[in-house]
């Protein structure tokens, strides 16, 4: 690893790494799965930001931060799986968690095939600890949050170029482009998901990323993914 990575919260060297609950995209992928691997690959991935709701009665004017990666905004919701208290300029919020179906299996499934890195633009004192839930397997290999990115335009880009890895072997999934605006070839584009629980898309991914683990390096698969949008 380069000694100018950004990747400083390593765990045990023979710990496996997986990433986020972020929507992916069905996109008509229909790949054998290869449950075997050829390469020491990087799979970096952002992590969905979360509904926080005040338990503060103040009227001070506290900015909440329920507002996902690069801006849009998150609603409300019922039936979360995880909640958090975080406390944010002297007020404690709750943070909702809805876990995105299929993802425990997803998660799993990434951590045999890849070095995963969980990449996000949300704030640590609140992603830390869900990521702690999320993660009952100790997959997480690192944990780089908004001040691992580079601001950029009114949006925080996630640079891959610093992570300290060959590009030609990392995957960054993610919702937002405009988080992965400096290397748009190294990115599996997907769509945000917020509540349907009928959701099959993070298992419908996983043959596509077993056939991915098999290749000498990403980019002509990706260019392949992104040409069937």
């Amino acid at each position: 690893m380069d000694s100018t990575s950004i990747i400083t919260q390593v765990c045990k060297e023979d710990e496996i790494i997986s990433s986020s609950q972020e929507k992916v995209s069905q996109s008509g992928l229909s790949l054998k799965k290869q449950r075997s691997r050829s390469f020491f690959s990087s799979f970096f991935c952002c992590f969905r930001d979360y509904n926080v709701e005040s338990n503060s009665n103040s009227s001070s004017n506290v900015q909440s931060p329920a507002v996902e990666e690069n801006g849009s905004i998150a609603k409300p919701i019922n039936n979360a799986d995880f909640i958090v208290p975080v406390e944010i300029d002297g007020t404690v919020h709750q943070v909702y968690v809805l876990k995105r179906p299929h993802v425990d299996l997803f998660l799993q499934k990434m951590g045999q095939l890849f070095e995963c890195v969980l990449f996000t633009a949300s704030l640590a004192k609140y992603a830390d600890p869900v990521a702690d839930l999320l993660d009952r397997w100790g997959v997480f290999r690192a944990r780089l949050f908004r001040e691992s990115c580079v601001f950029h335009r009114g949006n925080y880009v996630k640079d891959l170029s610093r992570l300290g890895r060959d590009l030609s072997k990392v995957i960054i999934v993610d919702n937002s482009p405009a988080s992965y605006i400096f290397h748009p070839e190294n990115a599996v584009p997907v769509q945000s998901w917020f509540d349907d629980m009928s959701d099959t898309e993070l298992y419908d991914l996983i043959p596509f990323f077993e056939g991915l683990s098999k290749e000498e390096d990403v980019y002509t698969m990706l260019q392949n993914l992104r040409g069937s949008f």
